[in-house]
């Protein structure tokens, strides 16, 4: 019984792992709660921000995308539809409707 009681005072935990991401080109240590989130949005993602206490990595910002698509507004010269069919154009006459490109 006594063996085992020196066996278990010599018992060493294992270090835990120390887990790193590649960022902008530099080498960063990190938990492995981030890391496993920064595996899951790739490291192509992620910024380095200055921060007072050293590095701070944040996931960047998405472009805002600006579409373009076209809308139907009465317009001063625009076209007359066949039973507000707009597949069916008949005239073009004054306070007719017209297609016009909006921006978002």
């Amino acid at each position: 019984m006594s063996e085992l009681f020196k066996a278990l005072q010599q018992f060493k935990p294992r270090p835990e792992k120390i887990h790193y991401v590649n960022i902008e080109g530099k080498q960063y240590q990190v938990s492995l709660k981030k890391k496993l989130e920064i595996m899951n949005n790739g490291e192509e993602n992620y910024m380095i921000k200055p921060a007072k206490f050293g590095p701070e990595i944040l996931l960047r910002p998405t472009p805002k995308r600006k579409h373009l698509y076209s809308v139907l507004k009465p317009a001063t010269k625009g076209f007359v539809f066949e039973d507000s069919d707009i597949h069916w154009p008949n005239d073009i006459k004054d306070n007719g409707e017209a297609w016009v490109i909006e921006y978002e």
